[in-house]
């Protein structure tokens, strides 16, 4: 420990502290650094005294300004919640054809519609509707089971599929091996014809030409085309929901022909106000392009 003394150069006290020959100056701290310190004390009391800061047993001080930043988020929520409401008490008030055709009002809705189906629907039909492969239809094409008009979707969002909602869409493919209607061999004959029709390639004189006909077009339609009236998918395409792969289109067929498996959809109405229908329609409606 070095006594202290002035430095040679820079005519500093030193602390009296020495390492390795280097002595330590007693330099005092700027003025500046000091009175933005004592600032800083100053605010700090003035901080703890305006704002909630001290805990307590079993609540917290609230502070001179009451300041809670809850009572802040209702009040930027409320904020919100007036601005959209001119938008909503006009859609609310038109149908959703006509919400479309309406600059802001379909901007308004996109958006909102996007936000109530990443809530609502994204778990089953994924980010952007892309639907899960045996599971969920995929809501980004132009394949539309039950309609693409506004009103359809608006229908098939509102009252579901296959629930206990008297107003739900209801449809069931017979079990046509499973209850004997069809033996093994006319199954995998109507699977071929079908395949046929979803290739493109000639299905005329097939086997399960007739088979179709007889059991199948009811539904279906000539060529497959299917109907939105029963819930019946269009087989003159190479859209499957329980496609597997595209090396097991046939395998699905048969397997659906035989003892068909039938998804369900919940009816929103139950837990959506009408508003949010229609920014869902929207919004869905837009994913695939719509009709």
């Amino acid at each position: 420990m070095a006594s202290l003394e002035k430095d040679s150069v820079s005519g500093q006290y030193t602390t009296g502290h020495e390492w390795d020959g280097i002595r330590e100056l007693n330099t005092p701290l700027p003025r500046w650094w000091v009175y933005v310190f004592w600032a800083c004390v100053v605010w700090s009391i003035g901080y703890w005294i305006a704002m909630p800061t001290w805990p307590t047993i079993s609540d917290y001080s609230r502070g001179v300004l009451n300041y809670s930043s809850r009572n802040e988020l209702e009040g930027d929520l409320k904020a919100q919640k007036q601005t959209r409401s001119k938008f909503e008490s006009k859609i609310a008030a038109l149908p959703v054809e006509d919400v479309v055709k309406d600059k802001d009002l379909r901007n308004f809705a996109m958006t909102g519609g996007k936000v109530l189906f990443n809530e609502n629907c994204a778990p089953c039909h994924g980010a952007g509707g892309v639907g899960v492969p045996g599971a969920y239809p995929n809501l980004a094409d132009d394949e539309w089971i039950w309609g693409g008009q506004l009103a359809d979707l608006q229908q098939t969002i509102s009252f579901g599929v296959r629930n206990t909602n008297s107003n739900s869409h209801q449809s069931e493919m017979p079990k046509f091996g499973a209850d004997q209607l069809l033996t093994k061999e006319q199954i995998d004959q109507v699977a071929d014809y079908v395949v046929a029709l979803s290739s493109k390639g000639s299905a005329a004189g097939m086997p399960g030409e007739a088979i179709f006909a007889e059991q199948c077009v009811v539904c279906h339609q000539d060529g497959g085309v299917g109907s939105k009236d029963v819930g019946a998918p269009a087989l003159n395409n190479n859209i499957w929901l329980f496609k597997g792969n595209k090396d097991a289109v046939k395998q699905v067929v048969v397997a659906q022909v035989t003892n068909p498996r039938h998804g369900s959809m919940p009816a929103w109405s139950e837990r959506l106000d009408e508003t949010s229908i229609k920014l869902l329609t929207v919004y869905v409606h837009s994913l695939g392009g719509g009709k």
